[in-house]
C-alpha cells in the first residue's frame, strides 16, 4: 500500500501514510518485514556506502547481511570488532554516506517522525548529509500525536533500549522516566521531522509487524 491509494477511514496506518505524503515524505506500507527488506535491497545499488543507524528494527530484519551479499559497503557502528576510535569514525562517515538506513521511535498520524538519541549521529544524519534516507518502522510505533510520541519514548522505547544496554538507570528499574541527570542517560537529543528537510530524500517504510523498541 502506498500513500496514494490509502483509505484513511478508521485506519491509523492509512492516515499516517496520507499525512507523510502531505509532509513531503515518500511513504510505503508492507505487511511483512521480508517484503520491506526486499524493497530496500532492490532500491540500493552495489558499491554504494550505506550507513546503519542505531536500530534494532534493522537487525531484526537482517538487513545488514542482505546488503553485504549485494555488495553494498556497510558503515555499521554496532560492529563489535571496531575500536572506540573506529566506531567514532564510522558514526561520522554515516553523516555523508550514500544511503542511510535507520528507524524512528514514534510516528504520529499527522505524519511527524520523532527520534531521541544519546549521541546524535542518527538524528543528525536523518536531517542532512546522506544522499538517500530510508526510515523503517513497525506499525506499533504509530501514535496519535506528539504528546503520545513523547510518552511512548519515555515509557516504552527508552527503557527498553536502556535495558538492552544493561544500563543502571531509573527507567530500567521500573521507576519510569524521572528526567534523570545520570551520566549514562541515553535521552539527550530529540528530533522531530515535521516536514521532509528541504535537501534530504527520505522514504518512510511502515511494516505490519512489531519490530524494534
Amino acid at each position: 500500500m502506498t500513500a496514494e491509494n490509502a483509505d484513511t477511514t478508521n485506519d491509523p496506518v492509512a492516515r499516517t501514510l496520507k499525512a507523510l505524503k502531505k509532509n513531503e515524505f515518500m511513504a510505503h506500507f508492507f505487511p511483512t518485514a521480508e517484503e520491506a527488506k526486499q524493497f530496500v535491497l532492490d532500491s540500493i545499488q552495489p558499491g554504494l556506502r550505506a550507513g546503519l543507524g542505531g536500530s534494532l528494527t534493522l537487525r531484526e530484519m537482517n538487513l545488514a547481511e542482505g546488503l553485504k551479499q549485494k555488495g553494498v559497503l556497510l558503515l555499521d557502528h554496532w560492529d563489535e570488532s571496531l575500536t572506540f576510535e573506529e566506531t567514532l569514525q564510522v558514526r561520522k562517515d554515516q553523516l555523508v554516506c550514500d544511503v542511510l538506513l535507520s528507524s524512528v521511535n514514534a510516528l504520529t498520524e499527522k505524519g511527524e517522525l520523532v527520534s531521541r538519541d544519546g549521541i546524535g549521529n542518527r538524528t543528525s544524519a536523518m536531517t542532512f548529509g546522506p544522499g538517500k534516507v530510508f526510515l523503517l518502522a513497525g506499525t506499533q510505533k504509530i501514535v496519535p500525536d506528539l504528546h503520545a510520541a513523547f510518552r511512548r519514548i519515555k515509557e516504552v522505547a527508552a527503557p527498553m533500549r536502556a535495558k538492552s544496554l544493561n544500563m543502571d538507570l531509573p527507567c530500567t528499574k521500573g521507576k519510569g522516566c524521572v528526567d534523570c541527570h545520570d551520566p549514562n542517560r541515553i535521552c539527550r537529543a530529540t528530533l522531530i521531522l515535521h516536514r521532509r528537510p528541504m535537501l534530504t530524500d527520505i522514504t518512510v517504510i511502515l511494516i505490519g509487524e512489531a519490530l524494534g523498541y
